[in-house]
């Protein structure tokens, strides 16, 4: 897809740390991940890690096969239209024309052959319809966080859409409103919505240590309704990273260790999406939407261009910073990997906010960077750096619903 230069801070990504994410309907079966993703370029031969197993801690059903997935595949790619030689041949020609650049290095989501939505948001891989149920699952940016105001959050605009969309009894105050000092809801359940996102999660927290779908799902009733499930997730997964892999952590880390730590995080991303695509295991159908995780420096990694940057610990710089780059791309494709491999969707965040974070905007605005998007551009992230402001949370919001409405 297109190439924007990323650097080491895909930190500014969806998450803060610690407080003080049309084929077929997924009700026909879902095509598993492939069985040998391609693993980042390695320095030193790198061992690939064994596959996490988080997911048998709280499911036991297998993973469609690998076939299922291959047949899927095929199809897929004898759908895709044929073009002409006017018609762009990449999505960030498609959908990203303003800012794209081949020459730049940045995630090529093309060679996954996704379905893109006529609305360039994200992809287009399910046709949702008559949803009963809709859950949220991730980290602070999905659960909300100060400045903003909870009725700003995206998952609050969503929810709202969502229940006049498909005739659901919306959220009542208690699960709008954040517990500050859990970082959570103060309500899981309200109305038809579920949110189990918490304020620095990481995606081993989806089916491992945080057991955010066991908690969203704590019985065989919960898996009767319809469901829609949106998240955020992966952004601090991408801040551990970053600051593992800087001069000050001591011992310092090699690539290898690293190249294991992002195989790792991703696996746990691919698990529960096979976990929740698993046919069978909601037998009225589950649709799931994610977003890829922003960053805050419009493509250029400079840090310094957000002033509270630092108090999160992302000053540090790494030995040799392409080797972060690599590994993050390398995330970013699976991502969407992913999305193809078990046909769920995900959103463009990444894309859709380079240009509207700290180099790009403002009064010192980089008018030559090459996400530069004119002079009376819109900052789209808060003071804290990493999360989006009220205009961002809008943006997210759409950003989901024309995915769903599509």
């Amino acid at each position: 897809m297109r190439r924007i230069p990323l650097l080491p801070l895909l930190v500014a990504a969806a998450c803060a740390v610690d407080p003080i994410a049309p084929i077929e309907t997924p009700d026909a079966g879902v095509p598993s991940a492939a069985d040998d993703a391609a693993s980042p370029p390695s320095d030193d031969a790198a061992v690939a890690p064994a596959a996490p197993d988080a997911a048998e801690t709280f499911a036991d059903a297998a993973a469609p096969d690998a076939a299922t997935f291959a047949d899927a595949a095929e199809a897929l790619a004898d759908a895709e239209p044929a073009r002409s030689d006017a018609t762009p041949t990449t999505i960030g020609e498609t959908c990203f024309g303003a800012i794209y650049d081949p020459a730049a290095r940045g995630p090529s989501y093309d060679q996954f052959h996704p379905t893109i939505g006529a609305h360039c948001q994200g992809t287009n891989h399910q046709d949702i319809t008559d949803i009963e149920r809709v859950v949220f699952l991730g980290d602070s940016v999905t659960v909300g966080t100060p400045p903003t105001q909870s009725g700003d959050f995206y998952r609050n605009r969503l929810a709202e859409r969502l229940a006049t969309r498909f005739n659901l009894e919306a959220p009542a105050f208690g699960w709008r409103a954040v517990n500050l000092i859990d970082g959570v809801s103060y309500d899981r359940d309200s109305g038809d919505f579920s949110t189990c996102a918490k304020w620095g999660a990481r995606t081993d927290d989806l089916l491992g240590p945080g057991k955010q779908l066991e908690q969203c799902f704590p019985d065989a009733a919960s898996f009767d309704k319809r469901t829609l499930v949106i998240m955020t997730m992966g952004g601090n997964d991408i801040a551990s990273l970053t600051k593992e892999g800087a001069t000050s952590h001591m011992p310092l880390r090699t690539y290898a260790e690293l190249q294991q730590q992002t195989e790792q995080f991703v696996q746990y991303m691919r698990d529960t999406m096979i976990w929740m695509k698993t046919p069978g295991r909601f037998p009225n159908g589950v649709f799931v939407i994610f977003a890829n995780p922003p960053e805050f420096t419009d493509g250029t990694g400079r840090i310094e261009s957000c002033g509270l940057s630092s108090i999160a610990g992302f000053n540090d710089p790494w030995p040799n910073p392409a080797d972060l780059e690599t590994l993050v791309v390398w995330a970013l494709e699976q991502y969407m990997s992913i999305a193809v491999d078990t046909q769920t969707d995900m959103v463009w965040m990444l894309e859709s906010f380079c240009g509207h974070g700290y180099v790009a905007t403002g009064a010192n605005a980089d008018v030559n960077n090459r996400c530069y998007r004119g002079p009376m551009t819109e900052r789209w992230f808060d003071l804290t750096c990493i999360h989006p402001n009220p205009t961002g949370h809008g943006v997210l919001a759409d950003m989901f619903m024309a995915v769903v409405e599509e």
